[in-house]
């Protein structure tokens, strides 16, 4: 037997938690995932920024009164960091740093530059309905 070999397909590590679509709940995301990430023994930063700012778009632009965003962090197999933020705002999508025009953009979309910078990798996925989940991923 190869004891080498494993068919695991799913996360190594995997942490998630609801927060409120506020400021102070985009804060808790940040520090609950440094905290996390240090006890993975990871690297805080680009994580660290990636988290905030996606946290703050979801409190900001994802929120829906009553309703939290959530935070998950896990690592996949080949040692990538996956950041995702669901919050039930599909019908508002985030414009990339690239896609923002005009007198908005001059107030906007910094953000997502940053995570497009920091970022290996980064997208929306949508659904189930009304939700949508901004992720980012970091090879470790």
């Amino acid at each position: 037997m190869n004891q080498g070999i494993s068919t695991q397909r799913g996360p190594l590590l995997h942490f998630t938690v609801p927060l409120s679509a506020t400021r102070r709940g985009a804060r808790l995301a940040r520090l609950l995932a440094a905290e996390q990430l240090q006890a993975w023994g990871l690297p805080l930063d680009p994580a660290r920024l990636i988290v905030a700012e996606l946290a703050a778009n979801a409190a900001l632009h994802g929120r829906v009164p009553g309703r939290s965003f959530r935070l998950a962090l896990s690592v996949v197999p080949r040692a990538t960091l996956r950041i995702e933020l669901t919050d039930t705002r599909g019908d508002r999508v985030p414009v990339g740093p690239r896609g923002a025009a005009g007198a908005e953009a001059a107030e906007s979309g910094y953000g997502l530059l940053l995570v497009e910078e920091l970022a290996d990798r980064w997208g929306v996925r949508y659904g189930p309905p009304p939700a949508k989940t901004v992720w980012a991923e970091l090879d470790q």
